[in-house]
């Protein structure tokens, strides 16, 4: 039944990653239809990093009271709902306001599946497949997105017809596979994993930032994402502002960018168990910042592409490596609010990544 399970969190997390991954190839037509600035479109980051903290808030107590499916139910709802906005051409305040439900049950999703994935054998090996299921919808997301554009002239919104599709698809798959999972448990595993007591939400996760692994792995995720989001979202705007190139064909660098995401977090996660997943990050580390500065001193576009493409590879199996380290670290009891807290600050990073580009960007200008 694992096997299935793993299945369906790794469906749960393609699809999901679709949804996330494109926002980047489509900002400059979101731009053009609502005649916004820079800044203004980068708001849509913030509402999804909103909904990332309302989520280390609220998940633990949510999975207490309604269990596992019920509690990743919650949330592809309420991704079904943020994307049923978008199609329909809301006014931008309103898609700002659905990028926060969509960032809440991204982030429960995620949370919940990096504790199934991390509490199997081999933890950091399936963590990569789960990771790196995300990866390939985020590569195919810009692709998909970009050729919609460019291809069939069509609306940005439709875009989002397809994520739609997909997690309404997925929704039914995990509630039939999960809907059981707490009953399944020994009495003594589910005991350790909920916290006895009437502990608020908000007190629950100060007292995860107060555990050392929550905090320093809270600050490394802020930044690992807020690079990850620069990267993805706004080497596009790189590319054709400071390096002459296409639109039409920027978009598909993202893509690269992703395939390198994937293909690290399905082929290097294994080795990186092995070697030492510390270890392995920190080698990672180095050779991502090194390509990195690569496609900032050699104005080249297709040594740009490359460049960002091996960043990628080099960034992909950081995170599931680094998830199997903060599980291990962390008793059961702080799990659920400790990964949510870490996940909800890598969001704050993503979301932080725009304002840090407009004052560049605008600084390049002059």
């Amino acid at each position: 039944m694992n096997r299935f399970r793993l299945l369906v969190v790794c469906a749960l997390n393609l699809g999901n990653g679709m949804v996330d991954s494109a926002a980047g190839a489509l900002i400059p037509y979101m731009e053009k239809y609502y005649d916004i600035e820079y800044g203004v479109v980068s708001l849509i980051f913030v509402g999804q990093s909103i909904g990332f903290v309302l989520s280390a808030v609220l998940l633990e107590h949510s999975r207490a009271k309604l269990g596992r499916a019920k509690t990743i139910a919650l949330g592809q709802i309420l991704i079904i709902l943020g994307c049923i906005s978008l199609v329909c051409n809301a006014p931008w305040v309103v898609n700002v306001l659905s990028f926060i439900l969509i960032g809440y049950g991204l982030a429960a999703s995620v949370a919940m599946g990096n504790i199934f994935c991390g509490g199997l054998r081999n933890s950091t090996s399936h963590l990569g497949l789960f990771h790196g299921s995300y990866g390939i919808r985020g590569t195919t997301g810009p692709l998909i997105a970009t050729a919609m554009m460019t291809i069939t002239r069509t609306i940005w919104s439709r875009f989002y017809l397809i994520p739609l599709g997909f997690s309404v698809f997925t929704l039914g798959g995990f509630l039939w596979a999960f809907w059981n999972f707490e009953k399944e448990q020994s009495p003594a595993a589910r005991a350790a994993e909920f916290p006895v007591g009437t502990e608020s939400a908000i007190l629950g996760m100060a007292r995860a930032l107060k555990t050392r692994t929550v905090l320093l792995g809270a600050l490394f995720i802020f930044a690992y994402q807020g690079a990850e989001v620069s990267i993805s979202g706004w080497v596009i705007f790189f590319l054709i502002n400071a390096r002459g190139g296409d639109p039409s064909s920027a978009g598909y660098v993202s893509s690269g960018f992703w395939a390198g995401i994937t293909l690290g977090r399905f082929l290097l996660s294994g080795p990186a168990q092995r070697i030492g997943e510390k270890r392995f990050v920190c080698f990672s580390t180095i050779m991502a910042l090194l390509f990195q500065v690569l496609v900032w001193v050699v104005p080249h576009i297709v040594t740009n592409a490359v460049a960002v493409s091996i960043v990628g590879l080099m960034l992909g199996p950081i995170y599931p490596c680094c998830a199997a380290v903060f599980l291990r670290a962390l008793a059961r009891s702080e799990r659920l609010s400790g990964k949510a807290t870490i996940s909800a600050s890598g969001s704050l990073g993503g979301a932080m990544a725009p304002f840090w580009a407009i004052p560049a960007e605008e600084k390049r200008d002059e």
